[in-house]
Formats: C-alpha cells, sequence, structure tokens
C-alpha cells in the first residue's frame, strides 16, 4: 500500500480584516469563505442563529458581530487569517483597533444600499492606516441599483482607483483601467498589452488600485473569485528577522484566563518568552505561557509563532490594545471615541469600589468604556458610543458578573482646548520633594489631541528627567478648567525645569508636571467642544420642510437636498446633542418611512458654550484631584502658592514670556516664609494668619467657594467653618507620623511592615480610649494598578490610597467631605497639608503633639489595668495588657 501524500503547506500567509456597514452581510460572506476554502462542512447563518463566528450567545440572539473573531483557512499555497469585525457604529472601536495587524481589508458594501455614512467613516480608518483594500459587493442578486451604477459610486464617494475585478468582464478594459493609475504601469501595458499579477499586485499593496468583485454571499456567488483575488493580487508580506509583536484585543477565554491577541511583527515568538514593556518608572516583565491560534470557539496549541502569525496569549496581565513590543512602537490614539457618558447604577447593597474592581476586566477589553468613579458626584461613570451599545453592555455585565445594573440618562461628553500660547509653571516643593517644570501650551490641529514634545537643553535638566516628564503628560487625560472635561488638540512643550541632586524623586515631577498644565490653562483663554455627527436623513418630500428646520434648530449644516426616488435625501452634519435622540422622531414623524445615519465626524466649538460652563458648576479651583497651585518651601515646612503667584516665585527663568506679558527687569526672589511653626497653638495661629492673608478671615457660619477662576485679588473673600459639634473623626497621616516618631522611625529603617503594624496596634488601642471614629490612611499611590482599599482593622479604619492619590490628597478631600457635619482633626506633621485642612475647616494635630497624646492615653489605659489588677491579683487579662504596653515601649 503506497504512502498518503503529505498535503502541501501553504507558502503565503495573510492577515484579512473583514470590514462593513451594518447588515450589509459581512458575517455571510466570511461563512462563504471558509465553506468555499473548505474548513466548514455546512454553511451557517444569521438568521439561524448558528455562524461559525457568532461565537458568543448575545451575538446569536441580536444577529449582530460585538467582538471581533479569528479563523484561519488555507486555498492553495496561501493561508488566511480571517478577522471578522463588527459592522454596527457602536462597536467601530473594536473595529478600529485590529487595523494596526491586518496586510489587507476586505471591506463589504450591500448592493442596495450602496455607500453608507460608516461605509465612508471605515475607508478614512483604512487611508489613515495604510492597508491595502478588497471590495465585495453583496447582495447583487436583489433588485436594487446596476453594477455600473455602483463602480461610478464607490469612484466618486471613495476613491477613483476602484477597479471591476470580476471574472466574467471584458479583461483588456480592466487591464486598461488599471494602467491608468500607474505610470510605470501604463508603459508596459503600452508596450506589451498586458500587466502580470506581480505589477497588478505592487499598485494594490500601495493603494494604488482597489480591486472590486460583485457577488452574493448567500448563494456563494463571487466568493471564489474573491478568494482567488487576495491570492493573485496580494503579495507576501516582509518581516524583519527582530522580534516585534502588536497587541490588538485583550479578552477573557470561558474559564476566565486573559488572553492577549497579537500579531507577530518580526522574529519569532515561543512559549517561555520573556515580554516586557512599560515606561522607565513602570516597566514590565513576564513570561509567555502559551500560544493558540484560534478559530471560531477552539484553538490549537503551538510552541512558536513565526512572523505573520496572529495568536491568543497566556499568562500576561500588563498588556494593552494598541501597545507595540519589541521593535514595535505604541499605535496613536484612537479615531472613534465615545461623545456620550452614562451614570452606571447598580443593585441595591452593592459596593461600587469592589464591584468597579471587577468590571475593570470589561475596560481591559474595550479601554473606550472608561469606567470611572466620579468622587465629585459619587457615581459610576461609563463612556459609550451609543444606545445599542448600552444594551449589549448591560447583558454582557449581567452574564459574566451575575449583577443588573440599569444607566441613568446619558450625558454629551465634551472637550477642551485653548485659543492661544500660553505658559504653564508647575512646582512641587515639600520638605525633602523638589522638582520645577516649565510648560508652552498652544492650539493645536483639531482632532490631532495632545501632542508633547521637549526644547528643554539637557544643560538645564537632565535627558532622563525630561523622558519622565513627557511621559506624565502622556500618561492621563488632562482635565480642562470650563468643564473639568479632557484636554485635547494642544501642543504641549517642555521649556525648563529643575531637580535637586537628593531630594527628587519621580512622583516629584508628575506633580509638578500636572500642576503645570493646569497653572497655565487658568492663565489661557479655553474653548469647550462638542461631538459632531456626519448624517444621512431619507424622508417623504412632503416631511423635508420638517427635516430641514429640525436641522437647523440643532445648529446643523445641511447640504443641498438630493431626490431619491418619491423621498429626499438630506446629508451634512449636526451636534451629537440634537441628532441623539432624533431617529425616534423621524420614525415618528414620516410614520415609518424616514431613515436616519450617523457617524461621528469629530468635535468642533461648542455653539452655547456659556450655557454649558454654567450648567456643570466646575470650579477648577476646588478640583483637588487637579490641583493648579503649586507648593513651596521654607524654613523646613512646604507652603503652598496661588496659582496666579506661581511666576513670581519660580526658580527657572524660561525665556518664554506670551505676547502680553512683558520680561520683568528685576524679578523678585521666591518669597520665603519669616519663620518655622512651633506645635501646638502658636503653630494654629501662624498658620490661621498665613490662611487669612491669602484667602480671606475666617469665620465661623458659612464657606463660600470662589464661583469661577479669577486671579486671588479679585476673589470674593473666602469664610470657613470651624465646625464644633456632631462626631468626632480622626484622621491619622501613616506614613508621616512613622517617620515623625523615634521608636517608629526606627524600626522601619529595618523594616517598615512591622512599623506599620505597631501604628496601627497603637491607634486601635488609642481609639478604644479616646472612642473618636479613626482613619488611618497610608500612600499606596506608586502601586501600579492599584484601585484604592479600605480595611476594617479591630476598631479603626485603615486605608490604602488609590494608584497616584498620596495620603495628603485622600486627607485633604475627606476633610472637606467630613468638616461640614463633623468635628475633624488631622495628625500630621506637613506644612502644606496643615494649611488646607485648616482652610476645610478641619483642625490639625502635629506628630509632636500627637505623639503626647497618645503616651499619655496609653499611660492612662496603664493606670486602669494597673488598678484593675490590683483588684484582682493574677488576672490573665491583667498580664496580658502588661505584656501589651511593655512590648510596645510605653510604661508600665
Amino acid at each position: 500500500m503506497g504512502e498518503r501524500a503529505e498535503k502541501k503547506k501553504p507558502t503565503k500567509h495573510i492577515c484579512a480584516g473583514l470590514l462593513a456597514h451594518v447588515d450589509a452581510g459581512k458575517t455571510t460572506l466570511s461563512e462563504g469563505m471558509l465553506y468555499v476554502s473548505g474548513s466548514l462542512r455546512k454553511l451557517g447563518r444569521v438568521d439561524h442563529k448558528d455562524a461559525f463566528l457568532d461565537t458568543f450567545a448575545l451575538e446569536r440572539e441580536r444577529g449582530i458581530t460585538i467582538f471581533s473573531k479569528q479563523a484561519v483557512f488555507s486555498r492553495g499555497d496561501l493561508e488566511v487569517t480571517l478577522l471578522d469585525t463588527p459592522g454596527h457604529v457602536d462597536f467601530s472601536a473594536e473595529t478600529e483597533r485590529t487595523l494596526g495587524v491586518l496586510d489587507c481589508a476586505i471591506l463589504v458594501i450591500s448592493g442596495v444600499d450602496g455607500v453608507q455614512g460608516h461605509t465612508e467613516t471605515l475607508w478614512r480608518l483604512l487611508r489613515r492606516h495604510g492597508v491595502p483594500v478588497f471590495l465585495f459587493l453583496n447582495k447583487m442578486d436583489l433588485p436594487g441599483v446596476g453594477r455600473a451604477a455602483l463602480m461610478e459610486q464607490l469612484r466618486r464617494g471613495l476613491d477613483e482607483g476602484c477597479v471591476d475585478f470580476t471574472p466574467d468582464q471584458d479583461r483588456d478594459a480592466m487591464l486598461e483601467n488599471i494602467a491608468m493609475y500607474d505610470e510605470g504601469a501604463m508603459e508596459t501595458y503600452l508596450e506589451t498589452g498586458t500587466l502580470d499579477r506581480e505589477t497588478i499586485g505592487a499598485l494594490v499593496a500601495k493603494r494604488a488600485v482597489f480591486p472590486c468583485y460583485f457577488g452574493a454571499a448567500l448563494r456563494l456567488d463571487g466568493v471564489e473569485a474573491l478568494l482567488d483575488g487576495l491570492a493573485d493580487y496580494l503579495p507576501a508580506p516582509v518581516y524583519p528577522p527582530e522580534f516585534g509583536a502588536r497587541v490588538f484585543k485583550i479578552a477573557r477565554d470561558p474559564q476566565g484566563g486573559r488572553l492577549t491577541y497579537l500579531k507577530v511583527t518580526g522574529g519569532t515568538l515561543k512559549v517561555k518568552d520573556l515580554l516586557s514593556g512599560g515606561d522607565e518608572e513602570e516597566e514590565w516583565r513576564e513570561k509567555v505561557d502559551q500560544l493558540r491560534i484560534y478559530s471560531g470557539a477552539k484553538f490549537r496549541a503551538v510552541e512558536e509563532a513565526p512572523a505573520g502569525t496572529v495568536c491568543a496569549v497566556t499568562g500576561l496581565s500588563q498588556t494593552k490594545p494598541d501597545q507595540g513590543l519589541g521593535w514595535e512602537e505604541d499605535e496613536r490614539p484612537p479615531v472613534l471615541t465615545p461623545v456620550l457618558t452614562y451614570q452606571l447604577c447598580l443593585p441595591a447593597g452593592c459596593d461600587p469600589h469592589s464591584t468597579l474592581r471587577r468590571l475593570k476586566e470589561l475596560e481591559e477589553e474595550d479601554p473606550q468604556l472608561h469606567l470611572v468613579w466620579n468622587e465629585r458626584l459619587q457615581e459610576l461613570h461609563v463612556q459609550l458610543m451609543g444606545e445599542v451599545q448600552l444594551e449589549v453592555l448591560q447583558a454582557l455585565i449581567k452574564e459574566r458578573f451575575d449583577l443588573d445594573v440599569t444607566f441613568g440618562t446619558g450625558s454629551i461628553l465634551y472637550q477642551e482646548t485653548i485659543a492661544g500660547p500660553v505658559r504653564g509653571i508647575g512646582h512641587y516643593e515639600p520638605l525633602r520633594h523638589y522638582a520645577e517644570v516649565h510648560l508652552l501650551l498652544e492650539p493645536g490641529e483639531r482632532g490631532s489631541g495632545v501632542v508633547c514634545a521637549t526644547a528643554c537643553s539637557e544643560d538645564m535638566l537632565d535627558g532622563h528627567w525630561q523622558r519622565l516628564i513627557l511621559t506624565h503628560l502622556a500618561e492621563k487625560a488632562h482635565a480642562g478648567v470650563l468643564t473639568g472635561a479632557p484636554l485635547t488638540d494642544v501642543r504641549i512643550t517642555l521649556l525648563a525645569g529643575r531637580a535637586h541632586l537628593k531630594h527628587t524623586e519621580g512622583g516629584d515631577f508628575r506633580q509638578a508636571t500636572y500642576r503645570a498644565v493646569r497653572q497655565g490653562l487658568m492663565s489661557a483663554q479655553s474653548i469647550l467642544l462638542e461631538p459632531w455627527y456626519d448624517f444621512r436623513l431619507e424622508v417623504p418630500a412632503e416631511q423635508v420642510g420638517r427635516a430641514m428646520t429640525d436641522l437647523q434648530r440643532m445648529g446643523g449644516e445641511v447640504d443641498p437636498p438630493e431626490t431619491l426616488g418619491e423621498g429626499i435625501r438630506l446629508t451634512g452634519g449636526a451636534p451629537v446633542a440634537g441628532l441623539r435622540d432624533y431617529a425616534s422622531q423621524v420614525a415618528s414623524y414620516t410614520r415609518g418611512r424616514g431613515r436616519l445615519t450617523c457617524t461621528l465626524r469629530g468635535y468642533a466649538p461648542c455653539q452655547n458654550q456659556e450655557d454649558i460652563v454654567a450648567a456643570s458648576g466646575y470650579d477648577p479651583c476646588r478640583d483637588t484631584e487637579n490641583p493648579p497651585d503649586s507648593v513651596f518651601c521654607a524654613h523646613g515646612a512646604g507652603y503652598v502658592v496661588p496659582w496666579d503667584q506661581v511666576p513670581d516665585h519660580a526658580h527657572v527663568n524660561s525665556g518664554f514670556y506670551p505676547e502680553e506679558e512683558e520680561e520683568p527687569e528685576d524679578r523678585p526672589a521666591p518669597a520665603r516664609r519669616s519663620s518655622t511653626p512651633a506645635a501646638g497653638l502658636e503653630a494654629d495661629k501662624e498658620l490661621m494668619a498665613i490662611f487669612e492673608r491669602t484667602y480671606g478671615p475666617v469665620k465661623r457660619q458659612t464657606f463660600r467657594p470662589a464661583p469661577k477662576p479669577v486671579p486671588r485679588e479679585a476673589e470674593e473673600k473666602r469664610t470657613v467653618v470651624i465646625q464644633e459639634q456632631g462626631p468626632e473623626y480622626l484622621l491619622v497621616d501613616g506614613y508621616n507620623i512613622i517617620f515623625a516618631w523615634d521608636e517608629l522611625h526606627a524600626v522601619a529603617k529595618s523594616n517598615l511592615d512591622a512599623a506599620r503594624q505597631m501604628l496601627m496596634d497603637l491607634m486601635s488601642n488609642y481609639q478604644g480610649f479616646r472612642k473618636c471614629r479613626l482613619i488611618l490612611v497610608f500612600d499606596a499611590y506608586r502601586v501600579p494598578g492599584n484601585p484604592g482599599q479600605v480595611v476594617k482593622y479591630h476598631n479603626i479604619h485603615v486605608v490604602y490610597t488609590k494608584e497616584a492619590e498620596t495620603a495628603d490628597t485622600y486627607i485633604e478631600r475627606a476633610t472637606y467631605a467630613l468638616s461640614r457635619d463633623n468635628r475633624v482633626r488631622v495628625a500630621t506633621s506637613d506644612g502644606v497639608e496643615q494649611l488646607i485642612i485648616l482652610g476645610h475647616g478641619a483642625l490639625r494635630v502635629s506628630a509632636r503633639t500627637f505623639h503626647d497624646e497618645v503616651t499619655q492615653a496609653m499611660g492612662q489605659i496603664s493606670d486602669l489595668v494597673r488598678r484593675n489588677n490590683q483588684k484582682n491579683k493574677g488576672s490573665k487579662v491583667g498580664e496580658v495588657a502588661r505584656k501589651a504596653q511593655r512590648k510596645e515601649g510605653y510604661p508600665s
């Protein structure tokens, strides 16, 4: 018996993405391609809920693609990794994330509907990423526009390089059309009368020509011709020998394991390889556990993945979509971003903070969700593209976390930019810390986002500090000063900076950088931006007047009407605020005969900025998460300098001054405090005097914050409450106390955990004696990804702050919230913190004074124990108490 011939291995590997507007038949085409190639034995159908790539129950139930999927098939020498992407506009961010790993795209267009608004959006994204495109005109078996009219629509609406490649047409005419788009190809065609596959493939690869195929995927008509076109006219990619990879998706398997989907773009990735990423401050290194090649819901594990492979990797916890590994750089920020925000309402009794940590899984998979806890409103918020995504998210949370959540009324996501260049200065110098940053903020092109650069000499500031500042500029969405909306379309240039050889840490430049951005924005003329939709509205002719009136009332722009059979088509743009609920109105006044299609255009200046700003009630001076003021130091204590006075205190001259501001001839020396505050009542008097000189007299009636950001001299005098009634709260700055008390500091030198435990035990004993409500706060802001934690330790609460939040910030916010109805004291020796909490109406206790209080309390506890022991000698309780006192170092 002869040996069975080995199956020939493919020699060309490509990654192709399927893209389309909703209901174009994209999933049906994917079924047809898998069936014709022999990868499927039976055709599935969307309406039968058995499509091969609709692997999630939600997709089969709703008949739409929600998550991008992978399938692998071969045809002759060609092996294709097919990525099926969502077609609905609400999930277009998922589609955009796949574009960076595609060798080509197959854009599916319904022959009945033609080029839609979302089709044009997808085309712009493909052009931005430089992806070669094949077009498949589907549903050509249905009555509609003819082939010639569709080709004219493609050339006019997408690109003149769209050429009909369908096999049944005149080949000479096809070659002549192809040759028209390249001078070299034209010369070859005129000399030889033909063009070879390599020449045509080169034109396709450089996006000069876009092959178009006509057919009906449900009937498998035209599918084979499309597959042949991929094999004939798409050159095999060339990859470098060095390892590189691009992450495009994060997902979970049925067991809850984290999957990192990536494409290897150079070298070879093997099991147990060590991958790394992150910045200089938070670099990570993790090992590859498993490599999976998925096809539908199933996968096969492999030992290595050569360049060109699209695979899912287990064992990685720090990766994120659009991240580059190896020689690959991170992808540019996405174009398609959410424009709506909704309050996520949890079931009764559900803790929002612990639930947020669980829901962060969803944000890993879709970073555009931006699940955040709004501290000011005490609400959980999520950002979405539209109503359909909201319904899907609700079902997904129920399926994965068994939570019945609801959503509040959605609101518009605004952005902010500036009208002209401005200088921003940030200084951060509490005791044993130092950093100063000078920035130039300039308006950028619309849609450019935040672009960062440096013009600072390394003679002034070392290169590693400059790179760290640029990292801090890019690591967060900076809040504007009008409504707190994200800053965009701004170019930020580092002008100057200063570090201290001994006292500067990375976190100091984070504080100085953030404060410099805010200080500049406070001085700038800010502009509020609102999102706009491009719309396509089809209505009966008799309703066109009503439609145009509505669009003009919204502040929209309407192009000249087009006649469409018995109806009228209106196109143009309008603010999202007006169009978001307009589809239901169209259906009502046209009695179901009208249709509205919207795609995101981008952001433009808000037409009613003053009304929106007033309605938001945002006060940038009260935003404790984004302070505009700076911190300086004198005589061993830090103090706050208001934002408009920071330039007069700066230690560095950046050499830049706005046009309306002349460089001073004699720059005043930085202001200094005249004396070091003493502990106790005298220190409180000095702090009170400083506060009154800066903010106005302290009274005992009400607290009136400044209504808007204006220079301090022009502000209304603010007054402060010193609460004398209500429960007593004591907030303790944990690490400040540990390093201020000698006995704890000595332990901390060898074991910080032991010192922390000693302080927790002392505070527990102290609370039991004083009967106050004690909150012990520890910094955990350097722990990457830390969401913050509050734990109950015996009779006290211990707070570990979240990432990028210091204990100072937490205590400042807590005193502001608590001091309105309670007596609040804060134990700390941080001069800046003392000043701020005093302004909030709380009382401060220095570390030395608090040490005396605790010592006195422990002594009184010992006296009580001694008296009890005398009454009951030999008592085990008394012996345990005496041992505890001796262990803590306090007198028995």
